[in-house]
């Protein structure tokens, strides 16, 4: 009886020992490439502050208004960059970890969509700060009041600036969300496109939620996620008739 009970718990043990292995392999990982940009923590906030700093007006800059916050905003940005350096082996690991359960046709689905997960996020994230915060910095320090000095604090367009990143970096997953939902069975292609006034109005919805309060960010956000959706679609579809012409051909 003992036997068998050891023989029942044993798996669960492994796993566990798997799962601890893999997350210390992640932190070490982290810390690590933490360790190698820290001496650069200055240099990076220049360059995420860069599209606001260009338009500040002469005589004008951005200010810290905690005693500690030159040192702590620089580093928190730091970590934040070392995660997202960090990103493909995380994944690397998470990967390890769950693709012994898998069957040969799931590994084939999910390694092309764990890549494009990644460059989507990276993409995302390149789309917000290339595209959406000269064009959003352009309007908010153009529209200034007379009078008034423009001098944001590091620490809030840090916050700004981060909340802005993960929209758009979670947005630009739309087309794999799509994919899945699609290849599980949840929803179909046509049943999505039939759909389509209902999804639009949803991704105002969400850029109103994910945003700061102003019309032009949620539209900066609210598009792309229409035109990514409109991607899933596309080739949600042509899974569907992948998978049909499969089937029928081992039928």
């Amino acid at each position: 009886m003992n036997n068998t009970a050891s023989d029942q718990e044993m798996p669960l043990v492994q796993h566990l020992v798997e799962l601890r292995r893999r997350l210390m392999h992640t932190l070490i990982f982290v810390l690590v490439v933490f360790g190698c940009l820290f001496s650069f923590a200055n240099e990076i906030y220049y360059l995420i502050s860069a599209p606001l700093q260009n338009l500040l007006p002469e005589n004008t800059s951005m200010i810290a208004t905690d005693v500690i916050s030159p040192f702590l905003t620089p580093l928190k940005l730091t970590f934040f960059a070392a995660v997202l350096v960090s990103i493909p082996f995380i994944l690397f690991q998470v990967w390890a970890f769950i693709a012994p359960g898998l069957y040969r046709h799931e590994k084939r689905l999910a390694i092309p969509l764990l890549i494009s997960s990644v460059l989507l996020f990276y993409a995302g994230m390149a789309f917000a700060y290339f595209v959406v915060f000269p064009l959003l910095f352009n309007f908010i320090t153009s529209i200034g009041l007379t009078g008034v000095a423009t001098m944001t604090d590091i620490t809030k367009y840090l916050d700004f600036v981060l909340q802005m990143f993960f929209a758009f970096g979670f947005a630009f997953e739309i087309p794999i969300a799509t994919i899945l939902l699609i290849h599980a069975g949840v929803v179909s292609a046509d049943g999505l496109i039939q759909k389509r006034p209902y999804i639009i109005v949803g991704c105002f919805v969400i850029g109103m939620l994910l945003t700061p309060p102003d019309v032009f960010s949620q539209i900066l956000l609210a598009l792309p996620m229409w035109a990514l959706f409109e991607v899933g679609v596309f080739f949600g579809r042509m899974l569907e008739k992948s998978k049909a012409e499969r089937e029928a051909a081992e039928g």
